[in-house]
């Protein structure tokens, strides 16, 4: 029986408002470089894309063992015991690094929930502490985590971060945007897009708003000890007496794993408040896949035989790169680099009235990929601040420079200083 319909297939409002712009532009990106110039890409942040950067050969050892043992059978939901342990070990024994307090908490396997990747981590943690119509409050800029809320029907508020102290949060601010619906807070130490890593006096100003509010904190630490020389990281969870906190960390950037998809939840609850969040942790958890099994069993070694000069050297490295773009930089008409102290990144303030024929910091940076070949992220709509770009900084140094030196040569034709050109 013929009933004369038609196809008419359209995606989810989840799908539609699940649109990750870095990726986007991106691929947009690809298009129409100079074809005199060799292609300098300082978007995403994987640091094994030129191959200078590589996993610890005991993370090879740990996966090639995990293989050979492995029987892949199914594992519960938060993942295999003795790999969580393994998690919880690691947890404890760098708490313990940075701090001489008898107090700091400990925690245990039933305290973490292995996660696919990170991003997997903070989407739960997300979904467990919201419904639709309610709010998490998320740091301006920061990476797209709107991406895995806004599908599920969650706002997203904005607080400020300040760069011209060190990218910390604008305590007033973010204070201010808490209301009724708001139900976390989520912080990104270090951070991305920034490169920030915040004092333990500037932490505890921000537990002291979550306190004062009742709120639980997301902490994003996927970049955890991943400082420059100097630099002392303070894990959330070390400081907080009564807020209890949703850590999310995993393999990809300390342990230069980003294609690993090895995630993990750590569930720092010392006054036993998150009890109903870690069902719901656990029933999320349940309806996602965790990590393939060898990785799983793999994590053990992975976390236990890394050398710490492993993550020395790599951090050195980043500092290098990062002194060496930012000494070039505020050498370029037009541009304010701001020195991070962690992480892999560097972003740089565009005087966008500086330069009357780019009128955004999209216009710029996809200008400056047609002339000179150098692709970076703008500020906005990448991280959601405008008049800023972004610029990775695990690229090898020689290719890091040269293309600093293009943006400055860049910056030498467009920029106008009272009308007039440097190059008239």
């Amino acid at each position: 029986m013929s009933t004369n319909k038609e196809w008419n297939l359209v995606a989810s409002e989840l799908s539609k408002k699940s649109e990750n712009s870095i990726r986007t532009i991106w691929e947009d990106s690809k298009n129409c470089p100079n074809p005199l110039l060799k292609v300098i890409p300082l978007q995403l942040g994987d640091p094994t894309v030129f191959g200078n950067f590589k996993v610890a050969p005991e993370t090879r050892e740990a996966l090639r063992n995990a293989l050979e043992t492995d029987t892949f059978s199914y594992m519960s939901c938060e993942g295999l015991e003795s790999s969580r342990e393994a998690v919880a070990q690691y947890v404890n024994t760098n708490n313990d690094k940075v701090s001489s307090s008898l107090d700091v908490p400990r925690v245990s396997h039933k305290d973490i929930i292995l996660t696919s990747g990170c991003a997997l981590a903070l989407e739960m943690s997300f979904r467990v502490f919201a419904m639709p119509g309610e709010n998490i409050l998320l740091p301006r800029p920061c990476y797209l985590y709107s991406i895995w809320i806004h599908g599920y029907g969650i706002e997203a508020r904005y607080y400020d971060l300040d760069p011209t102290n060190e990218w910390q949060v604008d305590i007033k601010h973010l204070e201010s945007m808490i209301n009724d619906k708001t139900k976390a807070i989520l912080i990104n130490n270090p951070g991305n897009p920034c490169g920030n890593v915040y004092s333990k006096e500037h932490l505890l100003e921000i537990l002291e708003v979550a306190e004062r509010h009742k709120l639980p904190i997301i902490s994003d630490e996927v970049y955890e000890f991943f400082t420059f020389p100097g630099v002392q990281f303070y894990p959330l969870a070390t400081l907080s007496k009564t807020v209890p906190i949703l850590t999310c960390s995993g393999l990809t950037k300390r342990f230069i794993m980003p294609a690993a998809r090895m995630g993990w939840i750590v569930i720092n609850d010392r006054n036993n408040v998150l009890s109903d969040i870690k069902e719901g942790l656990l029933n999320i958890a349940g309806r996602n896949f965790i990590p393939n099994s060898t990785l799983v069993k793999a994590l053990p070694g992975i976390l236990e035989n890394t050398p710490q000069q492993f993550f020395d050297d790599n951090s050195k490295t980043v500092s290098i790169h990062a002194l060496s773009v930012f000494n070039i930089l505020k050498t370029c008409p037009g541009i304010v680099p701001i020195m991070p102290k962690g992480a892999m990144y560097l972003m740089a303030k565009i005087e966008l009235d500086k330069f009357p024929e780019i009128d955004t910091c999209l216009a710029f940076t996809q200008r400056l990929f047609h002339e000179q070949s150098v692709g970076v992220f703008p500020g906005f709509p990448c991280f959601n601040f405008p008049g800023f770009f972004r610029i990775v900084l695990t690229v090898p140094e020689d290719l890091i420079i040269e293309a600093c030196e293009r943006i400055k040569t860049f910056c030498e034709k467009y920029y106008k200083a009272d009308g007039q050109s440097l190059e008239a």
